[in-house]
């Protein structure tokens, strides 16, 4: 009998961590055959699983979405990840997650085992969210966009544009990506007839659906990049393009996206796209990197790197006289 229950909950994990197996699968997964497969989804079914069967060689099993919500079963790995997750959901700039997350990492403590609840409860014991400042996500309108992303389905709203302004888009969203600090919209708008980024803090609520489309190629491969470089020219007052005489491997983890993005200019080169409001503080971030470097532009860039350069090398020459 135990050794059935444990199958059982074995064959209920696969089926939770994977859309659908096909019953051969789950058999050389648990060892075991065909017909005691079929005897165990019929067990699972008796106990509130709703899972759906399908016949021949392209069938197999899925767990389907059900009325309520079914007992997850996690291992231990799985329940420190979602752990992390929650407590770390200060962070991911959405209005009201903190209190929902503390709700969510409260009912997971509850079910642990006692070992695994004394993991989970040193993580929330000595970790300290920094909170995040600024505007935030509406839940329900990031949630209404993601499931357009995914269906297809165009979307009407309100928008609020950085200079004060307000219109009403009609989009065709494409992906949502998330910077660190805010959530953005790449969609093709309507109107314009092009690709704009939109920052969801700044859509209004109530986002309507609108007729389903076919999903157009994107405007980058790197959506990410893509995002940022329109973050900042939007807010850096300055824009730079600085080639690094270093491979692309060797800089990209030196480089964040917030920072500025990266091309591959031929063997052992790349050129860093980036901007700021301070001139100097991008040459010092600059010369951080570590690598030797030109700027390619502004001029303006050029010449206060001249100058620092300079400055630093009376620096050193006055501490070596000293």
């Amino acid at each position: 009998m135990l050794e059935t229950s444990a199958r059982l909950l074995r064959l209920l994990s696969l089926l939770q961590g994977r859309r659908h197996w096909t019953g051969a699968e789950l058999a050389e997964r648990l060892g075991v055959g065909a017909r005691t497969i079929r005897r165990d989804v019929d067990r699972l079914r008796t106990l509130g699983y709703p899972i759906d069967a399908a016949p021949g060689v392209a069938g197999g099993y899925a767990l389907a979405a059900g009325s309520a919500l079914p007992p997850l079963l996690l291992d231990e790995e799985e329940a420190v990840a979602i752990a992390v997750g929650l407590r770390t959901a200060t962070r991911v700039g959405v209005s009201g997650i903190e209190e929902t997350s503390v709700r969510a990492l409260a009912k997971l403590e509850a079910v642990l085992p006692s070992a695994l609840r004394r993991r989970v409860g040193a993580l929330g014991f000595a970790t300290l969210a920094y909170p995040i400042s600024g505007p935030v996500a509406d839940p329900e309108t990031l949630a209404t966009i993601a499931a357009a992303c995914r269906d297809h389905e165009g979307l009407r709203f309100g928008y609020l544009a950085h200079d004060g302004s307000q219109s009403r888009r009609a989009v065709q969203p494409h992906r949502l990506v998330h910077t660190g600090r805010r959530w953005y919209l790449v969609a093709w708008d309507m109107a314009r007839e092009d690709w704009r980024t939109f920052r969801v803090d700044r859509i209004e609520a109530g986002v309507a659906l609108d007729r389903r489309f076919l999903p157009r190629k994107p405007p980058a491969d790197d959506l990410v990049a893509y995002v940022a470089r329109g973050v900042s020219s939007a807010r850096d007052r300055h824009q730079a393009r600085v080639l690094l005489h270093a491979p692309i491997e060797q800089v990209r983890e030196r480089v964040p996206h917030q920072f500025g993005t990266l091309e591959d200019a031929g063997p052992g080169r790349c050129v860093l796209n980036t901007g700021a409001d301070w001139l100097g503080g991008l040459a010092v971030y600059i010369a951080n990197i570590g690598v030797d470097f030109e700027v390619l532009e502004p001029p303006e860039l050029v010449a206060s790197v001249r100058e620092l350069g300079e400055r630093f090398a009376r620096a050193a020459q006055n501490r070596g006289a000293g």
